[in-house]
Formats: C-alpha cells, structure tokens, sequence
C-alpha cells in the first residue's frame, strides 16, 4: 500500500510542475496588481496619415448649399463591372495625398495629416464659417481604410476593418478570436509603416508592460503577428495521424521515468 500511495503522489506531484509550467506560459497579464488604477490617456485615437481615406460629410437645413461640399455615392465595382439594382453603394472619399492634404470643395487644399478626426471636424467647419461659405453646419469625418490585420497563431486570422477611433491590440485579438494553445504569448509582434519608415515591435501579453508598448493602441495597418511555439513547429514534420500533441506524450514520458526511478528505489531499499 505504501509503494502505491508514494506513486500516486509522486504522479500528481509531476503533473502539478507540468502544469504550473504550462500555465505561466499562456496566462495574460501575470503580473497586475488588480487593486492598483492607472490613468488612461484619452488622446490615444488615431490621426490622419498619408494615403488615408476620409468621409467628411457637411450637412444643414438647406441640403442643397451643403450638397457641393459632399462628395456624390457611386456604385460598388467589381473589376470594370458596375453593381447595378440591389449592389452596394458608397462614398468615394478623400484621398490623403503624400503630402498630408486633402483636396476639398471651396477650400482647396487643406492639411490634415497629424490631426484626429474631431480636429479635422473642427477646422473644417471653422473655415466654411470664416470664409462665409456655410453657417450652422454639421461636419462629420470618418476614417474609411481603418483596418488591421492579425496573423500566425490565432484562432481566426485575417483583415479586421475598424469602426471606432482607437483600437488595442487586446482587442483585434478579441477579434481574431484568441491566441491558439500553441501561440507565445512573449512573442507577439506588431509591424508598422509610419513616415516611410517600417518598424516592428515585440510585446509580451503576460506582463503589464504591455500597457505601456508604443503599439498597445494599434494605428492603421498595423500587422500583428503571433509566434508558434516549438510544439507546433515541430508538428510540420509529424504525421496528423500519428500525434495530436507531441506535449503530451513528453509529459508521459517524464512520468513513467519518475516512477521507474521510485520504483526501482523503492526495491533495491527492501532488498537492503
């Protein structure tokens, strides 16, 4: 009775270290203090850069005196072939050229890039006023081309067009529906292309350092790019059929080396 009881702890001792490893690697955010608060910055929505799309539609009780500051809804194209009854429509949109302006109706061309859109509403709507063009409007800007896309080990990669101001990397791996068990979660990279310039960035979505990563709020673009682990690196090269988890079968093997070591200490003491 006594070798079984000293085996069966020895097992749960083994599976416990397995799974303490196992749980400090794919735990987010290991290291807050859920009692401490942090100030959030609220000027983290994205600004206006170069090759952007903007919707900027002024609206006022004469449509007819806004209408030529919109820009006129076309057909959605497929190729050279026009979506006719029941295809989808859309606004055109400004084009953020390379110099960060805009070309807009009666005010020619406007800088933009650097702004948010409430700035950009505002200076709008400040200059139809100023030039007397327009007064008692509504200016409303909306990002077009806001996406960014998630990649590697996630549950659901692809392309994710944004609807809001801001996004965090949290959340477009909300969108992407999660790491797999199989993604580091201390080899999370992020891409980008800002000023003609190309950097990438590596964060750890275990620590709280996360928060304070210059990529924590995604701009648009970005490419978030998760690392596999060794595990499923090496299952490139292993038949499907043959193992689902090469994990497991390392766990068990340290297990039976535990207890044929027990075992066998066990015996050579009775025999003394």
């Amino acid at each position: 009775m006594r070798i079984i009881r000293n085996i069966v702890v020895t097992a749960a001792l083994a599976l416990a270290a397995v799974s303490c490893k196992t749980s400090d690697k794919i735990v987010y955010l290991q290291d807050i203090d859920p009692t401490v608060s942090t100030t959030v910055d609220p000027k983290n929505s994205i600004t206006i850069q170069p090759k952007d799309r903007l919707s900027i539609i002024v609206t006022c009780k004469d449509p007819e005196m806004a209408s030529i500051f919109n820009l006129p809804t076309v057909n959605y194209q497929y190729g050279s072939e026009t979506v006719k009854d029941g295809g989808t429509q859309r606004l055109i949109g400004y084009a953020v050229d390379e110099q960060g302006c805009i070309d807009f109706p009666q005010l020619g061309s406007i800088k933009v890039a650097g702004l948010n859109r409430w700035q950009l509403q505002d200076k709008i709507r400040d200059e139809l006023v100023s030039r007397k063009l327009l007064n008692d409007m509504v200016v409303t800007v909306q990002f077009m081309n806001f996406k960014i896309s998630v990649l590697g080990e996630v549950n659901k990669p692809g392309s994710y067009r944004i609807e809001g101001d801001k996004v965090s990397i949290l959340e477009a791996i909300s969108m992407a529906q999660d790491l797999t068990i199989y993604g580091q979660r201390d080899q999370v990279y992020v891409i980008r292309e800002d000023n003609n310039q190309r950097t990438t960035y590596k964060v750890d979505l275990r620590s709280k350092t996360l928060f304070d990563s210059p990529v924590y709020y995604l701009k648009q673009n970005d490419v978030v790019y998760i690392q596999p682990n060794k595990v499923r690196a090496g299952q490139s090269n292993i038949n499907e059929n043959s193992m689902k988890s090469v994990t497991i079968w390392i766990s068990i093997a340290s297990l039976l080396s535990s207890l044929g070591v027990l075992v066998a200490t066990i015996i050579d003491n009775k025999k003394n």
